[in-house]
């Protein structure tokens, strides 16, 4: 190893472990209270850890899987994988035993770190399975069950001996890794068929972080908050690989539920989010406004005014300063009063959440890419930022449109391929090396890239009119009262929608009009309710300027939102169009009844 540039993963964590040595690295709360490790001290355990996994015969080209949750444990083990030239394959610990078992079983996992007993039960029921698989590590002191499995804190005493009978082994590992060379199969949940694994490379993911780094500047005086699962490709480079490089400290939030909370203990500067976030975010506050005192809420509308004019001319005078002390600093208070900015991955952010975000001065940098990209392809920049787009392309990366709509890129970003599975990396990637996305987008002047749909969701009406779903059911989303919704209409002759609605505040609403109901399939049920909803779902359609044959004209209110459970979300909580529409088909039969399938597309309901 050198101290110049990093030539692979493995050397990016240690060169800098070496620079900012003294300066924290993780911070996660223990007994109630945040505690930190500075760079040195991970290298040290992530160092035991690697020297351990060799000890039980680890080697270059390995796979190791880990199946933990978002939290220092995981970094470090990835770190330590990587330190000997083996692969690391994350597992989403909400996954089931039978698709862990599948992970385990294809990508040829020999050693597998679970955070808990949870976790390790469900490598108990399958190791069977799993010819390849021969040891286990628990991170948590619980009951091992199993002579196969060994603690966490076991696995760095057996470090500590084997570096001192090898010593320079880890160094001579590191020297030894091809920038070219398998670094980690990250498997696609996908929302239709079985994972595929995902290849690649120490070059595919330290290109893309080097690349991402000169956008979303970050540097040794940031820290980062992280709560996305690091198994995901967009957490893993940008809430894990980036922030090493730059020397930035990263604290674990201890759940999702909790992000709120502890973003006022940790204070952050930057955060990595998915659309989701900003959207309950902003459903809060228009919440609250709903029920404050109109002076409020004509502060409130005066204020995002003031906002909206200063963002697009620049200028921040006299008002804004008032609109930020009586309004915006409310919101930047909660946020932790540092942040600088959020970077927004994984789904589309509706862009009148980006504006409202922006005009409250809070940025959010929205990008867009694929895990076989490793997985960002473009980005906006903080000196323009496009609402409604994703950005120009990153340094190395190619974007072009083909004559289909269809959105290529290629560049040093582009996967290996998927394991075991030539032919489905063969429908990926040409023959070019343009690796084909499935998104239909457009480039504007600019060259900002537009996403519109997925190439698979396009609906094609009987009319024959295409129509990409998204846009609308983003819109959709920003309805109060609407939790997920589902745009349908393929091979029919109008457009309709599952909505899954936000049931408190339905029955709240209903009480406060004196809608009577025995239950809540009584509540959905109810005409009053349906109108209030249908006029909300025409008025936020003709707000975003939709044509005709592109509106919602009927709806059925779901008594159950769509669950990673049912099967009808993915882990990174996708909706499984096929699966919904399945497990639906008798409500989608309702909507489309004699009555309305004499309807023609563009006709009203009423």
């Amino acid at each position: 190893m050198d101290n110049g540039s990093p030539r692979n993963l493995a050397d990016v964590f240690h060169q800098s472990a070496r620079r900012f040595g003294h300066k924290t690295l993780y911070m996660s709360k223990r007994d109630g209270k945040y505690r930190a490790l500075t760079y040195g001290q991970v290298h040290e355990i992530v160092c035991n850890l690697a020297l351990g996994m060799a000890s039980l015969g680890i080697k270059k080209d390995d796979k190791v899987a880990v199946l933990c949750p978002t939290q220092e444990e995981w970094a470090m083990s990835d770190f330590a994988i990587l330190s000997l030239g083996a692969v690391t394959v994350p597992i989403y610990p909400n996954l089931p035993t039978p698709q862990v078992e599948y992970i385990l079983q294809n990508s040829d996992a020999r050693l597998v770190i679970a955070s808990d007993r949870e976790q390790l039960a469900k490598i108990i029921e399958c190791k069977n399975q799993c010819p390849m698989l021969n040891n286990a590590v628990l991170i948590t002191h619980e009951d091992k069950h199993k002579d196969y499995v060994l603690f966490f804190s076991e696995l760095q005493e057996l470090g500590k001996k084997f570096g001192t009978e090898n010593p320079g082994y880890i160094e001579k590992q590191i020297d030894s890794i091809d920038p070219k060379g398998l670094a980690t199969i990250i498997y696609t949940s996908g929302t239709t068929g079985m994972p595929k694994g995902v290849m690649l490379s120490h070059n595919n993911i330290l290109s893309n972080s080097l690349a991402a780094v000169k956008v979303a500047t970050v540097g040794e005086t940031d820290t980062m908050l992280s709560f996305l699962p690091l198994a995901h490709s967009f957490e893993r480079m940008a809430g894990h690989f980036m922030p090493v490089i730059r020397g930035c400290a990263i604290a674990y939030a201890e759940s999702i539920e909790k992000v709120p909370q502890n973003m006022g203990e940790i204070n952050p500067t930057v955060m990595t989010a998915v659309p989701r976030l900003y959207e309950k975010m902003y459903d809060r506050v228009k919440e609250g406004l709903s029920t404050a005192p109109p002076i409020r809420r004509k502060i409130f509308e005066w204020a995002l005014g003031v906002g909206k004019s200063a963002y697009e001319t620049g200028e921040r005078g006299f008002k804004y300063k008032i609109a930020e002390k009586l309004v915006f600093s409310k919101l930047h208070h909660r946020l932790g009063g540092r942040l600088r900015f959020f970077v927004s991955g994984g789904a589309p952010l509706a862009k009148e959440i980006a504006e409202f975000f922006a005009y409250m001065g809070v940025m959010i940098l929205e990008g867009y890419g694929l895990t076989e990209t490793s997985p960002v392809i473009t980005v906006n920049r903080p000196e323009k930022v496009k609402f409604g787009a994703v950005g120009p392309a990153i340094d190395g990366v190619e974007v072009r449109i083909a004559q289909d709509g269809e959105v290529l890129t290629r560049g040093p970003h582009v996967m290996m391929g998927y394991y075991k599975n030539e032919e489905a990396t063969r429908e990926m990637i040409d023959s070019d090396g343009w690796l084909h996305t499935g998104d239909i987008g457009f480039l504007d002047s600019d060259n900002h890239l537009h996403i519109t749909d997925r190439k698979k969701n396009i609906i094609v009406t009987s009319g024959g009119k295409n129509i990409a779903p998204q846009p609308i059911e983003n819109t959709l989303i920003t309805i109060p009262f609407v939790e997920q919704a589902l745009v349908i209409g393929d091979r029919r002759n109008f457009i309709s929608a599952l909505i899954v609605p936000k049931r408190e505040r339905l029955r709240d609403w209903a009480m406060q009009h004196g809608i009577k109901f025995d239950s809540e399939e009584e509540l959905l049920e109810n005409k009053e309710v349906y109108a209030m909803i249908d006029k909300l779902i025409q008025e936020a359609q003709d707000k975003a300027g939709f044509a005709r044959y592109e509106k919602v004209r009927k709806f059925a209110l779901l008594p159950k939102a769509f669950s990673i459970e049912s099967g009808e979300l993915t882990p990174k909580l996708s909706i499984k169009r096929h699966v919904v529409t399945k497990n639906f088909k008798d409500m989608i039969d309702t909507i489309y009844n004699r009555e309305t399938e004499r309807m023609t597309e563009g006709d009203s309901l009423t």
